[in-house]
């Protein structure tokens, strides 16, 4: 079996050389991860230069690009690695609710999934590296279950593990994506040369109306899994859209 490892954090980032490290017990290994940070980027693709991909130190790839770019050059130029499962992670921060349309953790699963090839995307909901343990359990128990059975068709999962000592996760939930759209609040400052300029800062509080989300079950300590989707019709509106459609003649 082999493994595609990918993520948006960076080749050198702790969460990524976690998941090599736990998949390398299960399978063939390859990391290709972005050169820098590349958080919040999305399913974007870099097309308005070229790509390269170089091997660092700690025998990672690294590509000069997006965790799309990254997947695209991994699937398209290496002859001699072709994947069973893509995964991606783990993120420094938890990806839950609207969070995954903006994820590039999400994104790199979610390609490699478009390309027929099941994918998980791994987040911890902690930015300090104090539950990394609870980390590397959470991933070890999914990959072996995964590895351990074929799916009938590829998936797309996103995995958030809680901020919690390993002794207190309360075990594993299969949970819907709930809801905490980005407040999108500017945050202007000067620049040395007088400039106004402006950061984009903060994230909305979640929705905890419902108790079946995934942010919900995360706070109680569980390990939250989501199956995703890519169709975004909406088939409840399909109906309202064709009766607004009735006897309009081009």
């Amino acid at each position: 079996m082999k493994i595609l490892i990918c993520n948006d954090d960076g080749y050198l980032s702790a969460g990524i050389a976690l998941l090599a490290k736990v998949a390398a017990q299960f399978a063939e290994v390859r990391v290709v991860a972005p050169e820098s940070d590349q958080s919040g980027v999305s399913n974007s693709f870099t097309l308005n230069r070229p790509l390269c991909i170089k091997k660092a130190s700690n025998g990672f790839y690294y590509v000069n690009g997006t965790p799309t770019d990254c997947i695209h050059v991994a699937l398209h130029t290496m002859a001699d690695f072709k994947p069973d499962l893509v995964l991606s992670g783990i993120n420094h921060g938890a990806n839950m609710g609207d969070d995954v349309l903006y994820s590039g953790t999400v994104a790199a699963a979610t390609e490699a999934f478009l390309m027929g090839i099941p994918a998980l995307a791994f987040s911890i909901n902690d930015r300090s590296g104090q539950y990394w343990a609870t980390a590397e359990k959470a991933v070890h128990t999914v990959l072996a279950r995964v590895c351990a059975q074929s799916a009938a068709e590829p998936v797309l999962w996103n995995i958030n593990i809680p901020a919690v000592n390993v002794e207190a996760v309360q075990g594993y939930q299969v949970a819907k994506l709930g809801r905490r759209h980005h407040d999108q609040c500017i945050v202007p400052f000067n620049s040395p040369r007088g400039e106004t300029m402006y950061w984009i800062g903060g994230v909305g509080a979640a929705d905890t109306s419902r108790q079946d989300t995934d942010f919900c079950a995360n706070e109680a300590g569980f390990v939250t899994i989501t199956p995703l989707t890519l169709d975004l019709t909406n088939y409840q509106q399909l109906g309202t859209v064709n009766t607004f459609l009735q006897d309009i003649q081009w």
